[in-house]
């Protein structure tokens, strides 16, 4: 029997908030001198600077015996966190004792965070003071007991208790191991989890943009002002280098969080232009990031712009669609039908009269519509910027101000112009900068042409012609190429290019994207494409490069090419209609006058003749679509570094001449004899075949001697790779990936000892199964994906041999069971990723479990799993997904439980939100069932009575991630020590006492003689929209619930499991949840305030965290509040044998329980496991006007969930 207080409505009562506690530093480092101080400490105390995490470290040694000093106490109690690196003979040090004994007392007293580190030592030997932790403690003890005063031994004794009692509590709060840790990788973990604990991460990523500030102050307000009845469309216009892209992405970054469906969508105009599935690229990614659904087979833009039009027309998304060039573009993304109330969409353009040309606003709802012009900064501001990036300083040096204010006056207040020229003159003397000034003025510009003229003088002024001519390189081909591959092809075009790329970066002229691939502003690829163009004005092909498509057509259907001419790119599915004039084939002969060609693109072009006269210079052949069976004979490519021959019509590539050639050729290998004839690949480093579906036989590596990277995938009639594949010494990359045909894989392969990265997923190998313990252990390093069988299906087991040293490996695809799987994978002892995606196995293979070192796990798409028992303790990453789609119809997720060991860490797990059935647990993290399953009990624990009217109600709900919205019976939620459930309807339950309109209440906890065991608190929650909802209802996002005791200074903010939920004609739904508060929590006399919005920005949430998923307007965007009622729970009193909860109660990641992981800063939890997502690049790095310096890296967060173990057993 559980008692409900009688809270009266009205009871409440004013607020005083505890005081803030004052910080002078980040992080306190406590260590053992003599054991650390000159290695891990030092480079881990170093690694915390490097971020700007202010670290007090005290670098004196003291004596034994000495008491504490009163600086190194103040220096604790003035810091946010402690880091305490436990090493082998800490406990000797009584100074590192009572520094761990004074920092306990401030996590106790203060929610100080509290880090522990154990360097090589074991955290049990901690707790229990065993081994030199027990050595120590004994070795105390001697000394107290040689004392004669007997106060001071009485005082000894006290301390000690006090050693012992805080090594044991410490050892028990969540720690990292260093015990089998690369330092590097071990650091970099600690530093970023110390940068997320005191909300630093996002903050980090989006530094301050010099002289916007009055934009994102407005675009800020825009974003948080939203209607329930009307979507709100923002304009963002300027010529190019005024920072539109920049701006956008700042705000994106700052304000994503307020959204549940977001997207940015960069480069649009440019991405159209250049690629022929641009438009169509864009849908698709936009599909993607707003449903999270798997991407479609549709090759239709008209089709996918009616499939996004319903996405958009039901959820609430907050979009970017930058650098649009044309109403087809916007017409093709958001469609006609209009947007779903509260929606924000913000379009950057140079065109202020596009949008409101889109038939958007022809839609029967017509979305609000602002513009915002930026028209560069003001002139302080101008100057600033200028100063940051030459001096390295907000003003200019001595000497300096007047050739400042003078060169940012010139450059019309353009931040791109500023921002390159000061690279520019960084390190020059004031006559450099006068003559700079002198040289703009000379011709009398004005706009986006003074622009680049200032941009032109900065790429004039690079050191050497080996970066000028690195430059235009780039700003015709390399835009979008990977950097590794852009290196080694342009190195052999007697070009610098690493040391060339770093000088341009250094100038702002280019930055290197997230993946890898080299990005540059628009306006400097234009300025860079300008040079080009003025080398020859009217005649084309005495120009050097030729990227645009209609003129290379018609340079080579004319030809008019010159010895000039060392770059030309040609997509014939890129050229209007009106171009191609009669036939489409070209000659080969329009080639043959640019004996410098190098760099040479004829994608899906139909060329006849002779290929004997190409240039012998060239080094880069790109011929994507290439219509002929073979390889010409006679194509010169003696020189050629990169051949990418993906989707062509060939059957077979074998470089040599003739079957009599290979034979010989093929025999003089065989028997070792050495041939003075040069091969007829004999620079080449890449071959790219992808996609080649007719291919089916690979070989001739005689003649490629220098090839390092063979790229093979997705040639689905491919039969056979030439065992001479083992003359590539130097091969270090080899992806067969999805090669179904292929019937063995060469055995040869062993044989090179430079492979680091093998992919054969989707392969089929019959003949023979690869056996590569022979490679170079210490070299291999292979790739997920990387290696896999297809196991025949009346296969009872296999074989596999591979190196101990292995440290990836995937066997996904391979028709395994649990029954095939290998019973013993003892000998993969450095394993650190395992795949077993797409097999049916029903339970994770007993064997996995053996794996020490294990921290990637893969189960994706593994149709029978049914259950994952205790993995390995070191795992990290968990990925159980499967695609709904993918399931037969009638079929559902049969995972059903996932079961940790005891001494788990905090992992990822991907893949839970696609669950749809009612009854599942994640051991320690999630439990659903129905709330008709629940026991009878368990619900009068809760003081849930009366409910049997919703237990069989059913409702529409869809999770983060999951692939759709899936209707189940009303379930009960529980996680962090919260029980809930969502339900439809309009009035609360009875048993909420104490009700109030709107989203808030507050009150004050009664006095009362009873335990208080928990608080239920309900809402309910509509739409009030003019928006007509759509005949199968939409998405209404839960929003959050905070909790804050303001007497104890404490909140904590719940994010639901579920996150929308459909609504019907009804447009209501309710909430009802249990919150398993105990007096240290909450007890009688304090003062609660609770409220329910999609975001929170108050006194309550630190400005670091502003910034974070949860920093948003205070007003809710899911929904409104209608009214919102609590009612606390008390102990009856009764002595029962068993607690109804215990079990809920033994989880350890709950409220009353260890939250460290979820803390924010003192006092302040974010309960949500979607918070914990592994930050991943989604936009290319740096763009104009960052401050001090700093690269503006922007990032997009992969979310996943965090799991934990349940609470240790008493030991």
């Amino acid at each position: 029997m559980v008692i409900l207080s009688q809270l009266l409505p009205g009871s409440s009562s004013s607020f005083s908030s505890a005081q803030n506690h004052n910080h002078r530093y980040d992080v306190f480092l406590s260590f053992r001198g003599a054991d650390t101080r000159n290695s891990f400490t030092d480079h881990l105390y170093n690694s915390l600077l490097d971020v700007g995490i202010n670290t007090f470290l005290d670098d004196e040694e003291i004596e034994a015996g000495e008491p504490l000093k009163p600086e190194l106490k103040n220096a604790i109690q003035s810091s946010r966190a402690s880091i305490i690196v436990f090493s082998k003979n800490f406990a000797y040090s009584t100074w590192c004792l009572d520094e761990l004994v004074s920092i306990l007392e401030q996590n106790t007293n203060f929610n100080q965070i509290v880090i522990p580190i154990f360097y090589h030592v074991e955290p049990t030997d901690v707790r229990k003071q065993q081994s030199s932790f027990g050595e120590a403690m004994e070795k105390h003890k001697q000394r107290m007991e040689t004392e004669i005063n007997s106060e001071k031994k009485s005082q000894l004794f006290q301390k000690m208790e006090s050693w012992k009692m805080a090594l044991t509590q410490v050892a028990d709060l969540k720690g990292k191991d260093a015990k089998g840790r690369k330092e590097t990788e071990f650091i970099k973990e600690i530093v970023t989890d110390v940068q997320r604990k005191l909300g630093l991460l996002l903050s980090n990523t989006l530094p301050r943009l010099v002289g916007m500030d009055d934009y994102i102050n407005f675009i800020g307000t825009w974003l948080t002002n939203r209607s329930r009845h009307t979507a709100d469309i923002l304009t963002v216009v300027g010529i190019g280098g005024t920072g539109k892209t920049s701006l956008a992405k700042y705000m994106f970054g700052l304000h994503s969080g307020k959204f549940n469906k977001t997207s940015f969508i960069e480069g649009i105009n440019r991405k159209c232009n250049e690629c022929f599935n641009g438009l169509h690229d864009l849908q698709k990614q936009l599909h993607k990031d707003i449903s999270k659904k798997y991407q479609l087979q549709v090759n239709d833009v008209c089709v996918y712009t009616s499939i996004l039009e319903d996405a958009l027309a039901r959820k609430r998304v907050f979009i970017v669609l930058d650098d649009i060039g044309s109403v087809d573009q916007l017409n093709a993304l958001l469609g006609n039908k209009g947007l779903r109330p509260g929606s924000k969409i913000i379009i950057t353009t140079k065109d202020a009269s596009l949008t409101e040309r889109c038939e958007l606003f022809n839609s029967q709802v017509s979305p609000k519509h602002k513009k915002l012009s930026l028209q560069g900064l003001y002139e302080y501001d101008s100057v600033k910027l200028l100063c940051v990036h030459a001096f390295k300083s907000e003003k200019p040096k001595e000497g300096y101000k007047e050739v400042a204010i003078k060169l940012a006056k010139y450059c019309d207040r353009h931040p791109l112009s500023l921002e390159v020229l000061g690279r520019s003159l960084r390190k020059q003397n004031v006559a450099y900068w006068k003559e700079c000034i002198k040289g703009l003025k000379k011709e009398p510009l004005s706009g986006i042409e003074k622009a680049k003229k200032a941009l032109k003088m900065s790429i004039d002024s690079l050191p050497s012609e080996n970066d000028k001519e690195l430059f235009k390189h780039i700003a015709c081909f390399f835009v979008g190429i990977d950097r590794d591959m852009t290196e080694t092809i342009l190195n052999e075009c007697d070009i610098n290019t690493r040391s060339g790329i770093r000088n341009l970066t250094d100038r702002c002229l280019l930055s290197i994207g997230w993946n890898n691939v080299l990005a540059m502003h628009s306006l400097i690829q234009e300025t860079g494409r300008d040079l080009v163009l003025q080398e020859s004005p009217k005649i084309l092909g005495e120009r050097s490069r030729l990227w645009c498509h209609d003129e290379s057509f018609e340079v080579l259907e004319h030809k008019k090419g010159t010895i000039n001419v060392v770059g030309l790119a040609l997509d014939m599915r890129m050229l209007e209609k009106e171009t191609l004039s009669g036939s489409l084939h070209l000659k080969t002969d329009a080639l043959s006058k640019m004996d410098k060609l190098k760099l040479l693109h004829l994608n899906y072009v139909k060329i006849s003749g002779s290929y004997k006269n190409l240039s012998k210079e060239l080094r880069w052949l790109c011929m994507h679509g290439f219509h002929l069976k073979s390889m010409p004979s006679d194509l010169p490519m003696n020189n050629l570094v990169a051949l990418d021959m993906s989707h062509s019509s060939i059957e077979s590539f074998d470089m040599s001449y003739s079957n009599s050639q290979r034979f010989v050729r093929g025999l003089k290998w065989l028997i070792g004899s050495s041939s003075k004839e040069k091969p007829v690949l004999g620079s080449l480093k890449i071959l790219d075949l992808s996609f080649c579906e007719q291919l089916q036989y690979v070989g001739g590596f005689l003649e490629l001697p220098s090839l390092e990277r063979l790229i093979v995938t997705n040639c689905i009639s491919l039969i056979e790779v030439c065992e001479s594949v083992a003359h590539c010494v130097d091969l270090v990359h080899v992806d067969l990936r999805n090669c179904y045909k292929l019937k063995k894989v060469p055995t040869s392969i062993c044989k090179l000892n430079k492979v680091k990265t093998l992919l054969l997923d989707g392969c089929n190998p019959r003949e023979s199964q690869i056996k590569i313990r022979g490679m170079n252990s210490s070299d291999i390093s292979i790739n997920r994906e990387n290696l896999s069988y297809d196991i025949s299906s009346d296969s009872n087991f296999f074989t596999i041999s591979l190196p101990s040293s292995l440290k990836i490996l995937s066997l996904a695809n391979s028709n395994l069971s649990n029954e095939s799987f290998p019973m013993d994978l003892s000998c993969l002892s450095m394993l650190e990723e395992l795949s077993l995606s797409n097999n049916p196995i029903v339970s994770m293979p007993n064997s996995v479990r053996t794996l020490p070192r294990l921290e990637r796990l893969f189960m994706r798409d593994c149709k029978m799993l049914m259950s994952v028992e205790h993995p390995p303790r070191t795992l990290r990453v968990l990925d159980v997904k499967v695609y709904l789609h993918k399931l037969p119809p009638g079929h559902k997720n049969l995972l059903r439980k996932v079961k940790f060991d005891a001494e788990m860490s905090p992992l990822f797990l991907d893949g839970v939100s696609e669950l749809r059935d009612s009854a599942f647990e994640i051991d320690g993290m999630v439990k659903i069932e129905a709330m008709a399953d629940v026991e009878e009990k368990i619900s009068q624990s809760l003081g849930w009575t009366n409910l049997e009217a919703i237990k069989e109600k059913r409702l529409s709900v869809s999770t983060e991630g999951g692939l759709e919205s899936f209707e189940c019976q009303t379930q009960m939620y529980y996680e962090f020590g919260i029980f809930s459930t969502v339900y439809s309807g309009v009035e609360m339950p009875g048993l909420i006492s104490c009700k109030s309109k709107g989203s808030s209440i507050s009150f004050t906890i009664p006095s009362s003689p009873k335990k208080l065991q928990g608080l239920n608190f309900c809402y309910v929650e509509t739409d009030y929209s003019s928006f007509t909802i759509p005949s199968s209802g939409y998405d209404l996002e839960l929003p959050m619930i905070k909790i804050s005791n303001i007497t104890k200074n404490h909140t904590w903010i719940y994010k639901h499991y579920i996150d929308t939920v459909r609504i019907d004609e009804n447009g209501c739904l309710i909430l009802l949840s249990h919150w398993m508060f105990g007096p240290n929590e909450m007890k009688g006399g304090d003062d609660i305030t609770i409220t329910v919005a999609n975001g929170f920005d108050d006194d309550h949430i630190t400005p670091a965290y502003r910034t974070s998923r949860f920093a948003v307007g205070s007003s809710s965007s899911s929904g409104s509040i209608v009214e919102c009622g609590m009612g606390l729970v008390y102990d009856d009193g009764k002595n029962e044998e068993k607690d109804v909860l215990g079990y809920y109660k033994s989880w350890n990641h709950i409220i009353g329980g260890d939250l460290s992981a979820f803390q924010l800063l003192t006092g302040q939890y974010i309960l949500n496991r979607k918070e914990f997502w592994r930050w991943e690049p989604r936009f290319p790095s740096g763009r104009p006007f960052i401050n001090n310096g700093a690269i503006h890296k922007e990032y997009g967060p992969r979310f996943t969930f965090k799991a934990f173990s349940q609470k240790k057993s008493a030991e």
